[in-house]
């Protein structure tokens, strides 16, 4: 009888519910959760940061308009560099 009752358990742990599989997969979806939850707060830093800097200085605010709208400052002469086109194989 305690041969039967120790076979059950054994199948229990290692391939019923909550069993120890379940356990090493849960772990790894922990550990992977956890990398992606370090990404995200390394973004929301930067994010938090790029905040500060507009807040703050006027540098910032110059710089992506330049970058992300293409204006200029009144006075400056604006050039396009376009690259050459290269020759049909």
């Amino acid at each position: 009888m305690l041969v039967t009752l120790l076979g059950m358990l054994q199948y229990r742990l290692w391939f019923g519910k909550h069993s120890i599989p379940d356990y090493w997969q849960m772990k790894e979806e922990a550990q992977q959760m956890a990398m992606q939850n370090a990404k995200l707060v390394q973004r929301n830093n930067l994010l938090k940061a790029d905040i500060q800097d507009l807040k703050l200085g006027l540098e910032a605010i110059e710089e992506r308009a330049r970058n992300e709208l293409g204006l200029i400052k009144e006075g400056e002469t604006f050039y396009r560099i376009l690259p050459s086109k290269a020759p049909n194989q």
